[in-house]
């Protein structure tokens, strides 16, 4: 049974490069590692405009109060 393959996302190539090098040692393009930490920055400021960007504190609260 033959299926088709869709074409990836550019999020998905970017991924699959990055894979490619931690488990294959193949290079990653440099307009690559500008895209990803293009859109890290974009996550990094769209957290830090929420209200509650440390919510690490309050699970670690709640897991000791159980």
């Amino acid at each position: 049974m033959k299926t088709e393959a869709r074409p990836l996302t550019p999020e998905e190539a970017d991924s699959r490069a990055v894979l490619e090098h931690a488990f294959k040692g193949k290079p990653v393009d440099p307009a690559v590692v500008r895209r990803i930490r293009s859109r890290a920055q974009e996550i990094r400021e769209e957290m830090l405009k929420g209200e509650e960007t440390n919510f690490t504190l309050d699970l670690l609260d709640e897991s000791r109060n159980e």
